[in-house]
């Protein structure tokens, strides 16, 4: 069927109902060069003929594509335009793919997994997804979610690995609570030489190392080793790597707000873990 004949000068309105767009925007590529101004009938109202037509025609089509108006407009000034801005618009809706993947994947981990473990990376989510219900607390969740985002998706699987052994080892967890509970406790009122913190810096050491013994045994300390090999190659990429920052810069930006005791408390914990 043929198409109808387009009138050889309309107004504006016309031109737009046509090419499927409105008056502004045909206004707005007059004004960035986009599509030159037409002449203007007797009434000093601009007239559009069938090169204008054409014209709008692809301007609208090629919006359609995602192509920016500034694309579309070095488009218009040389043949090669046309293709270096397809190439770009690829690269974009390619990242964008990438990103509405990545996106996927995690409503898909969090559907999975029925609780905010999900939401973490796939290195963190993996090692705990068999964990039963409750055995790990929201507590433990925040934890994970801070240390992944101090020491990234491979510090946050080791810590992982403290709340695996702590759900196997009642003990463990026990005294895993009593020791935060004591340390809450080491607020304003609490003198940084009051001789609690030496003897509740012994008890941290102590059960710090009683866990580390207990993910040896566990054997969680080779697949970790298997877990830093194969995620090593990919370490730096990604979003989140880009907006990384080091560990001191990420945790002087948390809201901490250590009293002088608690300060002494953890700096007397590295000492007897790290002995000099």
């Amino acid at each position: 069927m043929p198409l109808p004949p387009v009138p050889r000068r309309v107004k504006i309105g016309d031109a737009a109902a046509f090419a499927g767009t409105t008056p502004r925007a045909i206004r707005h590529y007059h004004a960035i060069g986009l599509l030159a101004e037409p002449e203007r009938g007797g009434d000093d109202r601009r007239r559009y003929g069938y090169d204008d037509m054409i014209r709008l025609l692809w301007i609208r089509r090629m919006a359609e594509a995602g192509i920016s108006l500034e694309d579309i407009r070095a488009g218009f000034e040389g043949a090669a335009g046309i293709g270096q801005s397809l190439a770009r618009l690829e690269e974009a809706l390619a990242s964008k793919a990438a990103v509405l993947e990545a996106q996927r994947a995690a409503v898909q981990r969090l559907r999975e997994a029925g609780s905010p473990l999900g939401l973490l990376s796939p290195q963190v989510a993996g090692r705990l997804c068999g964990l039963p219900p409750g055995a790990l607390r929201p507590t433990d969740l925040d934890t994970l979610l801070v240390t992944e985002r101090v020491f990234g998706p491979l510090g946050a699987a080791v810590q992982a690995d403290r709340f695996l052994v702590l759900a196997a080892h009642p003990g463990l967890r026990a005294e895993e609570d009593r020791l935060a509970e004591a340390e809450s406790a080491l607020d304003d009122t609490v003198s940084p030489g009051d001789p609690r913190i030496e003897d509740l810096a012994v008890r941290r050491c102590a059960h710090e190392t009683a866990l580390a013994a207990a993910i040896e045994d566990s054997g969680l300390d080779e697949a970790l080793d298997d877990l830093l090999d194969g995620c090593g190659e990919r370490a730096g990429e990604g979003e989140e790597a880009a907006a990384a920052m080091s560990p001191p810069e990420a945790v002087g930006t948390m809201p901490y707000d250590f009293s002088p005791a608690r300060l002494r408390y953890e700096e007397r914990v590295l000492e007897l873990l790290h002995p000099v």
